[in-house]
């Protein structure tokens, strides 16, 4: 499907000129994503992002804050109609300048692979609150209009992708399964968990798209496997060891062709003071490792680098020496 330790993005970029993110973008990737751009608008954060569309939600980008308003039984049935008549349901330019920036580029030369991003599920439901103050996520009916939209919202992407490449990887960005567990969300569901991520999943295959879910913390990798994601991205840098507790799993996920994004460029203050050589030697110390349940050779054939998490916190140079050392590294493993 690809070739080993291919180069890709999560998503944010600390530029606010779409178009000098992109040229970015196609530069330091094999299979080049459209960034998100936090630093040129809030409306570019990874829940306003996807909220266009969300019965009755304000986003205000003065105050910085996304907020719902009392639905009425008129309001949702308006919803479930356009969903049920497969609507599209688009992301525009206001809220997603690189995504149309990354369509124009697109046009002057084809790529076989690109990738687009969805903020997931339980991520979005557990930082958006209803009117009452609850996390949308502790309202069925609301929770389920959350993935609704996502779903429509993934599907729109990869209609437009489908376009410009013969393969279009979606990854499902769900930074709050590191938090699964812990005091704030005890009231959430595993088993609910690993329901609404298997429904993206399988609306982003439907789609005709290839599924990833990418977490830069630690997480249930057993919960993600069993959504039968295709693709599994994370943190290699500061997290491998809590990643490797699922050897086991991650062994069959393999054997049946599922590929590993290993998150090996920092995206942390270590960008500044990490090097060639030791990200190399971290990487190859990590599936050496993991070569005690699988073959090295068939990790590395089942292996695609990226950095550890977004740039989009991080300055301009800094966001640049991410990509420059993500091309030398996937250089120094090929040869």
């Amino acid at each position: 499907m690809f070739k080993p330790f291919e180069t890709t993005g999560i998503g944010s970029l600390p530029f606010t000129d779409p178009e000098e993110a992109v040229k970015l973008v196609l530069e330091g990737c094999d299979i080049p994503f459209w960034p998100q751009l936090p630093k040129r608008s809030f409306k570019e954060y990874m829940i306003p992002q996807y909220c266009e569309g969300f019965p009755c939600i304000e986003v205000d980008e003065e105050k910085k804050q996304v907020s719902l308003k009392a639905t009425t039984q008129e309001d949702l049935n308006a919803f479930y109609e356009a969903i049920s008549k497969g609507e599209a349901f688009p992301i525009s330019g206001d809220f997603a300048a690189g995504f149309y920036a990354f369509k124009e580029a697109l046009k002057k030369g084809s790529t076989y692979a690109i990738k687009g991003q969805i903020t997931g599920p339980l991520t979005f439901s557990l930082g958006l609150k209803d009117p009452e103050g609850r996390y949308l996520y502790f309202n069925e009916e609301l929770r389920e209009i959350a993935l609704m939209l996502l779903s429509a919202k993934a599907r729109w992407q990869i209609e437009v992708l489908k376009e410009y490449a013969e393969q279009v990887i979606m990854f499902i960005d769900e930074p709050i399964l590191s938090a699964l567990g812990s005091s704030s969300y005890l009231g959430v569901s595993t088993d609910e968990a690993g329901r609404m991520l298997k429904t993206l999943v399988e609306e982003i295959h439907s789609a005709g798209a290839i599924s990833g879910i990418h977490c830069c913390g630690k997480a249930d990798w057993a919960l993600v496997i069993e959504t039968g994601v295709k693709i599994l991205n994370f943190d290699a840098f500061d997290y491998f060891d809590a990643f490797n507790a699922y050897s086991g799993e991650i062994a069959s996920f393999v054997q049946r062709g599922g590929l590993i994004a290993w998150g090996i460029i920092p995206t942390t203050d270590a960008i500044n003071t990490t090097s060639l050589d030791k990200l190399k030697e971290k990487l190859t110390g990590q599936i050496e490792t993991l070569g005690r349940v699988l073959p090295v050779d068939t990790i590395k054939s089942h292996s695609l680098l990226t950095p550890s998490c977004g740039a989009g916190s991080r300055t301009v140079q800094e966001a640049r020496r991410v990509f420059q050392l993500l091309v030398s590294l996937k250089e120094a493993m090929l040869s």
